[in-house]
């Protein structure tokens, strides 16, 4: 059984961490998460990573295909989408103030080209990384409020109070906050912009408490979900990419780098 699942996606395509509802209490939903991410190169080539699961956006859509592969001296992640949306989470439960710092890398070979994750009907990117937050939601816009309880009865799955993506887009600049088209409690931080670095390994360290308060104004809850998602189910195109591991730490590690390159983590801010 699938604990991520997102059939709504007309209404939450991008929601992240979608978590059973139907459980005894917070403390069990805990007991059965994760406190660290398994790292992709902790496994062997081969299917997909430990304690990681499929997160199905709609049934009827064409799937994105992931597998464990070895390349650059290392075991990571390859993402196919050919027309296709779907991803892969693990559910989680971390203080992100005591882990604040979110390193990963990732490598692509082109540009969704007609991809624009400011407009709906053109919302794709060949890599994201997705963190859903826990969160009182009795404190949401009445709008969202609905939104999720119609999710959450329609589905019996809970939704995250807050989900942050970092994301390559095409033309916004590194650092743009995109808000989702859906609802308010999904935000998109441009994490790379436009066609420098592809084919390249793109290594990253963030503090996603200070990106949250950025996106949202307010600080996080606890991290209950990490995922990635290459997508192309609206603009109809093909991705092909690839994903380092992804990481939280108590501080930021600057000599992080990704498979195959000695290039330290980056800001946005030193980005182009």
């Amino acid at each position: 059984m699938k604990r991520f699942f997102i059939p709504l996606g007309l209404l939450l395509s991008l929601a992240g961490c979608a978590t059973q509802s139907a459980r005894p209490d917070a403390n069990a939903a805990r007991t059965a998460a994760d406190t660290t991410l398994s790292v992709f190169s902790s496994n062997e080539a081969g299917g997909l990573p430990q304690g990681w699961e499929p997160m199905i956006l709609l049934r009827n859509k064409k799937q994105t295909q992931y597998e464990l592969v070895s390349k650059d001296n290392a075991t990571v992640l390859h993402a196919r989408a050919d027309s296709a949306s779907s991803g892969l989470m693990q559910k989680v439960d971390i203080n992100a103030q005591q882990q604040p710092w979110l390193h990963w890398s990732w490598k692509i070979t082109s540009l969704v080209n007609s991809a624009d994750n400011t407009k709906r009907a053109t919302e794709d990117s060949p890599v994201r990384i997705i963190l859903g937050f826990d969160g009182d939601k009795d404190t949401m816009p009445f709008t969202d409020q609905v939104l999720f309880e119609t999710a959450r009865v329609m589905t019996g799955y809970e939704f995250p109070y807050a989900t942050l993506m970092y994301i390559w887009e095409n033309n916004k600049p590194t650092g743009t906050i995109i808000g989702s088209t859906y609802t308010s409690r999904i935000k998109m931080m441009v994490a790379e912009s436009g066609s420098d670095g592809i084919g390249e390994w793109r290594n990253f360290a963030r503090n996603v408490i200070e990106d949250f308060e950025k996106a949202f104004g307010e600080k996080p809850g606890r991290l209950i979900g990490v995922g990635v998602l290459t997508d192309t189910d609206n603009t109809g195109e093909s991705a092909e990419a690839w994903y380092g591991d992804i990481q939280l730490l108590r501080e930021r590690f600057a000599h992080h780098s990704g498979p195959g390159s000695a290039q330290p983590a980056l800001s946005l801010t030193q980005r182009k």
